[in-house]
């Protein structure tokens, strides 16, 4: 791996966390917080690949088991993986590798323009659908919630990932125009 390969993955490492710093707002009806580290890990993969997103989601999910305080609400440690967002938190991996397999193999070769955007949008909501897959399932499996609940409590958190699903296409489309596949890991 180049040394260009390695400060990608960190620089979008450290958007995540930097993403981390705008406070959580916590939801009454389920112990998950909305907050902003998932645009994030969209954006990693969109911008970065499969293979570059993924190692993007991984070093994070290292410095939040090393007991780096580095998720929203200044949280970090082995202990957060036994929480109720414990779901979410290792979905990243697999988000960030879908977003970014998707987007290479779909929206790159649309040819530019909204073709392109549109593209980007659709890997990024399927990233949305993986993050939610794997939070509703811990959610059910570990915290003990019904199907219904875990579902019904994911739904606050739907039109969010939406809004964040479209800035990472915005974000990608345009860092991708400007400096083109020289960011993508090969």
């Amino acid at each position: 791996m180049h040394s260009k390969s390695l400060v990608l993955i960190a620089l979008f490492t450290a958007i995540i966390v930097v993403l981390g710093l705008i406070p959580p707002i916590m939801v009454a009806f389920i112990p998950v917080p909305i907050h902003a580290q998932s645009l994030g890990v969209l954006m990693a993969g969109i911008v970065l690949g499969a293979r570059g997103g993924a190692l993007s989601a991984l070093l994070l999910i290292v410095l939040v088991a090393i007991g780096l305080p580095v998720l929203s609400g200044g949280r970090g440690g082995l202990a957060v993986f036994l929480s109720p967002t414990a779901g979410y938190l290792v979905g990243y991996l697999p988000t960030a590798w879908a977003t970014g397999w998707l987007s290479e193999r779909v929206a790159l070769k649309a040819g530019g323009g909204w073709k392109t955007f549109a593209g980007l949008l659709a890997a990024a909501v399927v990233g949305v659908i993986v993050t939610h897959v794997f939070g509703v399932a811990w959610l059910i499996t570990y915290v003990g919630l019904s199907p219904r609940d875990a579902l019904v409590g994911d739904l606050i958190f739907v039109p969010g990932d939406l809004i964040k699903a479209g800035i990472a296409a915005y974000v990608g489309q345009f860092v991708l125009q400007n400096f083109g596949s020289r960011l993508r890991m090969q």
